[in-house]
């Protein structure tokens, strides 16, 4: 039997991803671009297949989403050498939608500088930014 009524208490992705982007201050592909050119680390969390098909962000460093807070979280064990809570992160995906939900969980673990990229990587590439 399948219900359409939402237990009590839950949230609606929609929900969800409002919250999570009430935290951020996302930024646009332009001013990623800038970030980046000063110290700032692109992020793309997209699988595989998705940036064979799309394309890639040159420079950008390729943690899929499934990983992506054990990589970049200070205290894991499975962290990379640029973990560090005062890291300027900027999440990619294809459109800023799953974006929105990591960066959101990055400031959850302390990284008070994760934002994601407004449009996501569609966004990039239609501001004329580089890509491969």
């Amino acid at each position: 039997m399948t219900t359409t009524i939402a237990p009590p208490g839950t949230l609606g992705i929609a929900q969800i991803l409002e919250a999570a982007r009430a935290r951020l201050d996302r930024v646009t592909p332009a001013e990623a671009y800038a970030e980046v050119s000063s110290g700032a680390v692109l992020v793309d969390i997209r699988p595989a297949a998705q940036r064979q098909a799309e394309g890639e962000i040159p420079g950008a460093i390729v943690i899929e989403r499934n990983v992506l807070e054990w990589r970049l979280d200070p205290r894991s064990d499975h962290r990379l050498p640029i973990a560090s809570y005062s890291l300027r992160v900027i999440v990619v995906c294809s459109e800023g939608y799953t974006s929105s939900l990591a960066a959101a969980s990055l400031l959850d673990l302390g990284i008070a500088g994760a934002t994601d990229l407004d449009g996501g990587f569609r966004a990039w590439e239609a501001a004329g930014l580089p890509v491969k």
